[in-house]
């Protein structure tokens, strides 16, 4: 959907860019996922309205705010990308039922 240009954040030259991508799935999401440092490369070869794979890692982090409040926050890391082979033909989404033993999470 989206392939934002690389951010150098702080002066340690820590560097990001962001990935908009949108699921095909009986109802699409929009997700960011991050590349970082060296893998913010990756994404140069790419255009909007590939179909793509992505290969992600989830990353969480706690912060404690100035009164002493505990949040956390959730990122999507992306470390690979390649095109979809099957873009025609998507791979079927699994679908579950109420009776379902196994939960998908």
């Amino acid at each position: 959907k989206k392939i934002n240009t690389a951010q150098t954040i702080g002066s340690n030259g820590f560097q990001k860019r962001e990935l908009i991508l949108t699921t095909v799935e009986q109802y699409p999401q929009m997700i960011l996922v991050e590349f970082i440092q060296d893998k913010c490369d990756l994404l140069d070869n790419y255009n909007i309205g590939d179909m793509v794979v992505v290969s992600i890692n989830l990353r969480g982090r706690e912060w404690i705010n100035a009164e002493g409040q505990t949040k956390y926050f959730n990122t999507i890391q992306g470390w690979k990308i390649a095109l979809n082979d099957a873009s025609n033909n998507p791979p079927p989404v699994p679908r579950f039922s109420e009776n379902d033993e196994d939960l998908p999470f």
